[in-house]
């Protein structure tokens, strides 16, 4: 099969001829039609992850949508999306014309009750998982509350926007970096946006207590760092910040007087703690509700075979929307 092959740590993948993959007990051998590039893949094929080294090569893609080919209980030419453990684990992922995936870990989109299209799906996948739960499962959000969505342009913010707004908020502020406009164009769309500014002036938490005076009472954080500790300052008592990654850092300071004056939660968030049926049913919401325009993630579809190039461009900080690879 041709796919995208990683073969040293740090690099971009290049599209070659790979092995087929051949399914074991258990396993559900998919043809890919969609695998999006996202940022944890990046985080393990450059070999500093949390996870370490992984066997080379190997081919990234830790999310897919495909149909079934053989495998499992599920018929030939089923419609699904995959979770993969490429580069947290030795083996191969979703960027490639086939893929093995066990089948705890496939997803079925049948097709009648799932119209969104492969890459849109693609697109939305794991982010859109994580936007539903952590505001749900996670934060616990009601109805009425206030809700500030840090790193807004990005795919899981984005998602966020419009999760929040299904599940009942009462204002959404989007945070997103100076001339982002993804935030600004998400589906069901923000009440307003905020830039980050100058990390140094305190100018984020003025203009977050300028939308929201009554404080926020949810805060949604991808990005961490001083973003967060920004957000942190203007919560509403009993405020909840649920973070589930750290693009800006992996370190943030926080008063001690108030967290403890305010009663604040700081909640951690993967998807690696949901159940199969608590990710499959968050799945199939967040497809429905995309399908519907509610929801969404701004993507591009691109050929497998543009895989380096694609992968230099989220390097290089300059990918713009989520970019999907078609094999």
């Amino acid at each position: 099969m041709r796919a995208a092959v990683l073969r040293a740590h740090g690099t971009a993948p290049s599209y070659a001829d790979h092995p087929d993959p051949v399914p074991g007990p258990g396993d559900v051998l998919v043809r890919i039609t969609a695998a999006p590039v996202v940022p944890l893949d990046l985080l393990c094929a450059s070999g500093t992850s949390y996870f370490g080294t992984r066997r080379l090569p190997y081919v990234p893609g830790v999310q897919g949508v495909g149909e079934v080919v053989a495998g499992g209980d599920l018929a030939v030419g089923t419609r699904v999306f995959v979770a993969t453990s490429a580069g947290m684990a030795d083996g191969d992922g979703a960027q490639a014309e086939l893929c093995v995936v066990p089948a705890s870990d496939v997803v079925a989109l049948p097709r009648d009750d799932a119209p969104l299209d492969d890459v849109a799906l693609a697109a939305l996948g794991l982010s859109g998982v994580a936007a539903w739960q952590a505001l749900g499962w996670r934060a616990g959000l009601r109805p009425g509350e206030t809700v500030v969505v840090l790193g807004a342009g990005g795919a899981v913010g984005q998602a966020a926007i419009g999760a929040a707004r299904v599940q009942g908020a009462g204002r959404v502020v989007a945070v997103c970096r100076p001339g982002d406009s993804a935030a600004r164009a998400a589906a069901a769309g923000p009440d307003a946006v905020v830039e980050t500014g100058d990390p140094e002036a305190g100018a984020l938490a003025d203009a977050l207590r300028a939308e929201l005076p009554g404080g926020a009472d949810v805060v949604v954080d991808p990005v961490f760092g001083w973003v967060a500790e920004a957000a942190l300052r203007v919560m509403a008592p009993g405020g909840r910040l649920v973070n589930l990654g750290g693009s800006a850092s992996d370190l943030a300071t926080f008063s001690s007087a108030g967290l403890r004056g305010s009663g604040l939660s700081l909640l951690g968030y993967t998807n690696n703690a949901l159940s199969a049926d608590q990710r499959a049913e968050a799945l199939a919401a967040v497809a429905r509700l995309a399908a519907d325009g509610r929801i969404g993630v701004a993507h591009a579809a691109r050929p497998l075979g543009e895989v380096e190039d694609v992968w230099r461009a989220h390097q290089e900080g300059r990918s713009g929307v989520r970019q999907v690879l078609e094999p």
